[in-house]
């Protein structure tokens, strides 16, 4: 799995994308939260049920039926989280639906469980660019963990950065043309 720091990734950079107006500084935190909440079944290891169990690490928080759960209840909250329900559900729902993505590129562990309840198969992505993150802080504190957090910063960071700044372009683009800041030749001012 990516570090909890990578996780948050996604969230963050469709928050700076689209921008406050769309994305609330509530939203962005929820975002952040639902991204890293699937891996709270490691708690499982401390009961007994072992990894390949549909609740074991990787299993059904980590399938799409949980990302939906987990905007239905976001939608609930929009209110609170300074949103539309649309937009709580849409933001929320690729927020949490990214944990299992990201996991899916990493090279070791079981696969997701992406379709659970339906199916207990689990799915890795074609290639496996990301480095499996350990359980514990020496594990970041060492050489190992250097190769791991640079994988996570080319493969994850530098293009979710990307994304951010071609939507936040973009976002400013649109915003700029329906002002109307044409010069009546139709360039740009």
């Amino acid at each position: 799995m990516p570090t909890v720091f990578t996780h948050a990734a996604v969230p963050l950079a469709m928050s700076l994308g689209l921008g406050r107006e769309i994305i609330s500084k509530r939203l962005m935190a929820a975002g952040v939260v639902v991204s890293v909440l699937p891996d709270l079944d490691v708690l499982a290891f401390r009961f007994g049920i072992p990894y390949a169990s549909a609740f074991g690490h990787r299993g059904f928080s980590h399938s799409l039926l949980f990302a939906f759960a987990v905007a239905l209840i976001g939608a609930s909250l929009a209110r609170p989280l300074l949103s539309t329900a649309r937009g709580a559900f849409f933001f929320l729902f690729l927020a949490a639906a990214s944990h299992g993505i990201l996991d899916s590129f990493t090279s070791g562990g079981l696969g997701i469980a992406f379709l659970w309840p339906f199916s207990d198969a689990r799915f890795f992505a074609p290639v496996h660019p990301l480095r499996v993150c350990p359980f514990g802080l020496s594990g970041f504190l060492s050489f190992k963990g250097l190769i791991i957090l640079w994988s996570e910063v080319r493969w994850v960071w530098l293009p979710c950065m990307g994304t951010a700044i071609a939507l936040a372009a973009l976002r400013r683009r649109r915003a700029s043309l329906s002002r109307g800041d044409l010069h009546e030749n139709g360039t740009m001012g």
